[in-house]
């Protein structure tokens, strides 16, 4: 019995235990039409048992394959399959449902698909972890993830479900909105760069001017995210009401311009901060080692003090790329703009998957820059012996 313990993977155990939870729960909902709260139907009465048995036999195999402790990958195959179980339940099991209903219809992946997905992501995610992959491997992998994704979307195994419904109905406004998105978070992202930098290596320099700016960065970051859009609005109307040229160039009370310039005050401090902790990261023994060799301050600030403090220096972007694709999300109450108008749009009219047609690409924007900036700090900080 002990042996037999020992070999069972803790977090699988709790995983396993979770999605036969989730099983239990509805696993997609039937709806008269697009605004009504409609009806949870469990995973095993979507259709009938030809459909409904491969997919959950799937999802179950793949979590007992995620039990067993040790054998990494096949607790990654297990998560695999698992996710292969779920798309084969909603792609298989929608057109049934909607066959048996009206003609405004409309079906939707319930509770007992969303948490089956975070519990097999979780599940994957361990596995991964344990195999310890190297920057390149991870990046390939995310790739594939990627393309697996565009293809699952491209090929209309999903296009039944109402929030891909929501998404042809409102196909070029959605690429718009993305542009926006994107404009948002990494237009403010990049500002903050060019603004955060230098004032951190002034900060790192000249203590005086940093006791005065990261007190007044830290003071703006308490600000709760909606008071900050709010303020920007009487400011920024002022101004374009005032300036002649203002407005000629976007700048309005409301709009792009106020959501623009209130993440780029949120994404000063950890920029500004993560410079000034990377340049401080430098040994003293190096920098004494650097002025040995005759180095002047500049040429010991790009050849040793920024490639040292890198790492920390994109850290510092990875919190504020990510903080800021969800924060532009609040941009479309002030009419910024972005995935927001999808989520309060949704909000208005009691439309649950007009919301996820917002919410949805947020997350999935957070979580690749999130990846992608692991991969870029774990590759700062390897030297050119470990990237080989």
């Amino acid at each position: 019995m002990t042996g037999f313990r020992a070999h069972i993977s803790p977090p699988g155990l709790l995983f396993a235990v979770l999605g036969l939870a989730a099983l239990l729960a509805p696993f997609m909902t039937l709806a008269a039409n697009r605004i009504v709260a409609g009806d949870g139907i469990v995973a095993w009465n979507i259709a009938g048992p030809a459909i409904t048995a491969p997919g959950l036999a799937a999802v179950v195999i793949g979590l007992a394959m995620g039990l067993v402790a040790g054998w990494t990958r096949l607790r990654l195959l297990g998560a695999v399959l698992g996710l292969t179980g779920l798309l084969w339940l909603l792609s298989r099991g929608a057109p049934v449902l909607l066959s048996q209903a009206g003609e405004y219809a409309r079906v939707s992946p319930s509770a007992g698909f969303w948490c089956l997905l975070v519990v097999l992501m979780l599940l994957m995610a361990d596995a991964l972890a344990a195999l310890k992959p190297g920057p390149f491997m991870r990046g390939l992998l995310f790739v594939s993830a990627l393309v697996a994704l565009a293809l699952i979307l491209g090929s209309g195994l999903l296009s039944d479900l109402s929030v891909l419904q929501e998404f042809s109905s409102r196909r070029d406004a959605f690429f718009t909105e993305l542009l926006r998105h994107l404009g948002l978070a990494f237009g403010s992202v990049a500002a903050a760069a060019v603004i955060g930098f230098p004032l951190g290596i002034l900060c790192h320099r000249n203590a005086q001017l940093r006791g005065a700016i990261l007190p007044v960065l830290s003071f703006l970051q308490t600000i709760p995210s909606l008071a900050m859009f709010g303020l920007m609005i009487p400011i920024l109307g002022w101004f374009g009401s005032t300036v002649p040229w203002a407005q000629a160039i976007g700048i309005a009370g409301i709009g792009f311009a106020p959501a623009f310039l209130a993440l780029l005050l949120y994404s000063l401090l950890p920029v500004v901060g993560n410079t000034v902790a990377g340049l401080a990261s430098t040994p003293s023994a190096t920098l004494e080692a650097a002025r040995g060799m005759g180095m002047t301050p500049a040429q010991r600030l790009l050849r040793v003090e920024l490639p040292l403090g890198l790492p920390i220096i994109l850290t510092g972007l990875r919190i504020v790329l990510v903080q800021n694709i969800g924060l532009a999300v609040i941009a479309g109450l002030i009419g910024g703009g972005g995935f927001g108008t999808f989520v309060f749009q949704g909000l208005n009219q009691t439309a649950t998957d007009l919301i996820l047609l917002g919410a949805l690409p947020t997350v999935v924007l957070a979580l690749s820059a999130a990846i992608v900036m692991d991969i870029l700090v774990e590759l700062t900080r390897q030297t050119p012996e470990e990237a080989a």
